[in-house]
């Protein structure tokens, strides 16, 4: 999502992502992949649970999901997937953005 960072801001849109890792490995991911983005440290959960979004195959970490909150605070658009590997692209993201 780094790549088009940029592009979601020109939308009036920001990035918060969380991670169920700790605070020190989700500052090393920040830090290593160069993420400009706010990052969050989830790790007891709260927000995943909140959100439904834990691995129910691996309770350690959540499926990935990206929700496009609208300025009143409801939910606009969301992608979930099962696989641990599968995320949105900031294209993706754009596009929704416009229909907004």
């Amino acid at each position: 999502m780094q790549t088009g960072y940029e592009d979601i801001k020109a939308q009036d849109a920001e990035i918060i992502a969380i991670s169920a890792d700790s605070q020190v490995l989700t500052g090393l991911t920040k830090q290593n992949l160069n993420i400009t983005y706010l990052l969050l440290s989830d790790e007891n959960k709260e927000a995943i649970d909140a959100y439904n979004v834990i691995d129910t195959g691996n309770t350690r970490i959540a499926r990935p999901a990206t929700y496009i909150i609208d300025q009143d605070g409801r939910i606009a658009w969301k992608f979930l997937d099962a696989k641990f590997d599968t995320r949105v692209s900031s294209d993706q993201i754009l596009t929704e953005l416009k229909k907004l």
